[in-house]
């Protein structure tokens, strides 16, 4: 996520190129694994297995593509910055950085930068989600009684 990575955004064929790809693989999403077999223009050619698990980022890649989003893939365990982490959130920088000296997310000091894990971003970005939902469910169900009609 870094703003070294070079940002491709898709060409109208290969947008195409995606939702025809799309479209094939989806008929195996459910399955535990899936057997392709692999030709390139060379004429060169393999066989290889997918965890279904495998399969499916692959289908998210290819959904993004296919409305023609450029896409970013990034490990787990990888550390971002904190304006990377504040755009994971949709937040302000200074708002994360409160977060973070909050310890409502944990970091850690590289210098005089900031640090944060992608897997404690996501922990916290579910955790508010799920937040988010109760509160809405409450409100939902408050109007109800009331006969407000939502």
């Amino acid at each position: 996520m870094s703003a070294q990575k070079i940002v491709h955004l898709p060409t109208p064929a290969e947008v195409e190129q995606a939702k025809q790809s799309s479209r094939t693989l989806s008929k195996y999403a459910n399955v535990d694994r899936v057997n392709l077999s692999l030709r390139g223009d060379g004429g060169e050619s393999d066989e290889m297995v997918l965890p279904g698990h495998i399969l499916q980022i692959l289908l998210d890649v290819l959904g993004e593509v296919s409305q023609g989003n450029a896409i970013s893939l990034i490990p787990y365990h990888q550390e971002v910055s904190t304006q990377d982490a504040a755009n994971l959130l949709n937040v302000s920088r200074p708002f994360l950085v409160r977060l973070l000296e909050e310890g409502d997310i944990p970091f850690r000091k590289v210098g005089s930068h900031r640090r944060v894990k992608l897997q404690d971003v996501l922990a916290y970005k579910e955790q508010t989600d799920e937040q988010r939902r109760v509160a809405l469910d409450e409100l939902a169900e408050l109007s109800q009684q009331e006969g407000m009609g939502y």
